[in-house]
């Protein structure tokens, strides 16, 4: 069974509290927590974000999904180490080259957490496989970063289902998170393509009874 991290990117500000409650009882596995710079994409949720982290912190036991999408990684990852995350993710995108890639790998490792590497959906998935021994995560974005409520792109699904095949063919050991116009009318596609987590946002938080939705997608 596939496990949900929630993003929290549509809920509406006024109502994070009792949003952040009902998901918890819904059986949410992760709170999903994409940053966002103005930069690597044109949406700015940083400020936000860390007030919901404060919020989650405070009133949550659900572990957190960290999604930096965000130039600057370094210090973005150290605004989120005091919140404990389950997980930092970061994008291959967002450095330079792919000694910057293994210096950001390092870093949150060093830093006591576990990590994941994302790629958008022009990148192919080749360009990291150099990097997935050493990763816990790798997140494939199943749309362009930096807005809710997209359709996915559908080519993406290949990119899980080869990722899939290498993981088993290497003996590998990392979870496969998609990412991106995940609703419950395609998790299935999602999932059977290989993913082990699904980011929900919106289909979940529009949805008259969250338990019932993530049951669904599960």
């Amino acid at each position: 069974m596939v496990e949900i991290s929630t993003s929290l990117l549509s809920a509406k500000k006024e109502e994070i509290v009792d949003t952040i409650y009902d998901l918890e009882k819904a059986k949410t596995d992760y709170f999903h927590i994409d940053v966002m710079d103005g930069e690597f994409v044109k949406n700015k949720t940083h400020d936000t974000m860390l007030e919901y982290c404060e919020y989650l912190d405070h009133i949550s036991k659900v572990p957190l999904d960290v999604h930096l999408m965000v130039k600057d990684v370094k210090n973005y990852v150290d605004s989120y180490l005091i919140f404990n995350p389950n997980i930092i993710t970061f994008h291959y995108e967002a450095c330079k080259d792919k000694d910057e890639v293994m210096s950001v790998i390092k870093y949150i490792k060093e830093k006591g957490r576990r990590v994941g590497i994302s790629i958008k959906p022009n990148t192919k998935i080749e360009d990291i496989y150099e990097f997935l021994p050493y990763v816990h995560l790798v997140l494939i974005m199943t749309v362009e970063p930096g807005e809710g409520g997209q359709s996915i792109i559908p080519e993406t699904i290949d990119k899980i289902i080869n990722l899939k095949e290498y993981r088993e063919n290497k003996k590998l050991d990392f979870d496969i998170e998609a990412d991106g116009g995940i609703k419950v009318e395609n998790s299935s596609l999602v999932s059977d393509a290989g993913s082990d987590i699904l980011v929900v946002g919106t289909a979940i938080l529009e949805s008259e009874d969250y338990a019932d939705t993530i049951r669904k997608l599960k």
